[in-house]
């Protein structure tokens, strides 16, 4: 499969949810992010960006579904937020119900992918690994996979 991979350090929750948002303008339906990082890392930070690129109007604050597992919120293209925290050990997407939401027009991103079978994914997502390094900085890897989301990817402002 073919990748294509970004590295951006942000040094404020406002920049993390601002990388957010420029991914969010360019994310097209059937598109899949994956978010990994510690507790406090910025996953959720990140995804309030990408709601704000998708156009999910200011009055929903997003927050993290730890407890409901899944939040939809009105977009350009339903936009549903995950968080898989909850769940013990890998699981099938069938299993929670989460593969009805892969497809087109939705835009779905998962916090904790990693309680995920691998193998259930499309080709075409994205991976957002969030790094402390301070207090307030990220780094932040994305890797893209797919040419879809390859070419996105490549779209979004980058500064060494």
């Amino acid at each position: 499969m073919d990748k294509f991979e970004r590295l951006y350090t942000t040094n404020s929750a406002k920049n993390t949810r601002q990388l957010g948002k420029e991914m969010g303008m360019r994310l097209i339906p059937g598109s899949i992010i994956l978010l990994s990082g510690d507790v406090g890392s910025g996953k959720t930070v990140f995804v309030q960006g990408l709601a704000n690129g998708m156009g999910v109007s200011p009055e929903y604050y997003i927050t993290s579904p730890t407890y409901t597992l899944i939040n939809e919120y009105p977009a350009r293209f339903p936009f549903f937020h995950v968080d898989l925290f909850r769940l013990k050990e890998s699981t099938d997407l069938e299993d929670i119900g989460l593969i009805e939401y892969f497809n087109p027009p939705n835009v779905v991103a998962i916090e904790w992918p990693e309680r995920l079978h691998p193998s259930e994914l499309t080709k075409n997502y994205c991976q957002i690994k969030l790094i402390v390094k301070e207090e307030f900085i990220r780094t932040i890897h994305i890797i893209a996979c797919g040419h879809r989301m390859i070419d996105l990817i490549k779209e979004m402002p980058f500064t060494d």
